[in-house]
């Protein structure tokens, strides 16, 4: 009693970094919630292309200008070069087609005339691109069997009106997904930040000369001493925990009543089983109130930077992710990462997470033996 006594005195003077903390994940996932609903839904939108006509609006001609019309935006220009290159530059068209003299007359004589093109490149042009790509593909075919010009416009009319049916039959949410996949990645940085940081100060108050000398001349052992003080932790790291948790559900919403939501919450709450831990062996092996904040920074930022919780793992070099593999925050946050692309959580589906689970598990077991085996050599230097 006496030990969580204390350990109550020194959490109390440890709630501005909790608070800040909380606040940096709040505000960073406030600002992903944001900029989510405002780039989810896809508007299909058409390019805005320039026409160059050199050849008679008749035949293949007529047909490949109304073609681009109904599928493009067809922007009015000054029919200059300079005028021409200005608009391009500066974004107001996102491709030009020069269309040569004789075009239609040419390419019913099979000589296929070259259409030159202007472009900025960008995914606009890029699709430009592809539909006068797409026509000239279905009227090259068409030319090559067809000898009435009248038939050979029916048939490439009646080949590019042909769409095909997309039916989506996933009930995943995506969006959502990737909002709660956002939230407990980040989380990786808050939970662990805050139990270093609190745990550590709380560990070295604890070792402070005159307390460490009455609990080495006292009849506890330091198994008991250190059992005690790791659940005082413990009870600390799962409150953080439920505080995150609760805020997840007013943050995220629907999302997490569901199973995908239990297993976020589930694996979160392993990993704070296991940030509690490495908080226990890093409190044990450092004594200096002062190099704590230099040690969270080292562990929280850098195993977040390494392991994907800023930036997604897809975008990460392959040696960086080879070297996350020593860290548990690693497996965390792949976890979270595959939940966005399950479908449905079963048991047969969730082998992977389970595994990254455990994985977690035998991290801290690893350093809760560590801790006691650093506690009780120093306590016998002591």
């Amino acid at each position: 009693m006496i030990v969580f006594k204390t350990f109550l005195k020194v959490l109390n003077k440890s709630k501005t970094p909790i608070i800040m903390y909380t606040v940096i994940l709040l505000c960073f996932a406030g600002f992903n919630m944001q900029t989510s609903e405002n780039s989810t839904n896809f508007v299909a939108s058409k390019p805005d292309i320039y026409i160059v006509n050199q050849d008679k609006e008749e035949g293949v001609t007529k047909n490949l200008m109304e073609y681009m019309k109904q599928n493009t935006n067809v922007i009015d220009l000054l029919n200059t070069e300079e005028a021409i290159d200005d608009a391009v530059f500066y974004r107001d068209v996102n491709y030009v087609i020069y269309i040569p003299q004789n075009y239609n007359e040419d390419f019913q004589k099979g000589m296929n005339p070259e259409i030159k093109i202007k472009s900025t490149g960008d995914y606009q042009a890029s699709l430009a691109s592809m539909l006068l790509e797409r026509y000239m593909k279905v009227a090259n075919i068409y030319q090559k069997t067809m000898n009435s010009e009248k038939e050979l416009i029916e048939n490439i009319n009646k080949t590019l009106s042909k769409e095909t049916k997309v039916e989506i039959t996933s009930k995943l949410d995506a969006s959502q997904l990737e909002k709660a996949s956002f939230y407990f990645n980040f989380a990786n940085y808050s939970l662990l930040a805050g139990c270093v940081y609190v745990i550590c100060l709380i560990l070295s108050s604890f070792r402070e000369e005159k307390i460490a000398k009455r609990t080495i001349i006292s009849s506890m052992k330091y198994k008991s001493h250190n059992r005690k003080l790791l659940l005082s932790n413990g009870l600390f790291a799962i409150g953080l925990w439920a505080l995150y948790v609760l805020l997840s559900f007013v943050l995220i919403g629907d999302i997490m009543f569901t199973m995908h939501g239990v297993v976020y919450i589930i694996n979160s709450l392993v990993f704070t089983i296991c940030a509690t831990t490495i908080a226990f062996l890093i409190g044990n092996l450092v004594n200096n109130k002062n190099a704590i904040n230099g040690i969270v920074n080292v562990v929280a930022l850098g195993s977040s930077f390494l392991c994907g919780a800023f930036v997604p793992m897809e975008w990460l070099p392959d040696m960086v992710l080879k070297i996350a593999h020593v860290l548990p925050s690693y497996y965390y946050i792949k976890s979270n990462e595959l939940l966005t692309q399950l479908e449905v959580v079963q048991l047969d589906t969730m082998h992977e997470i389970i595994t990254n689970m455990g994985i977690m598990l035998s991290f801290s077991i690893v350093f809760m033996i560590i801790a006691n085996l650093v506690a009780k050599k120093k306590r016998k230097i002591g």
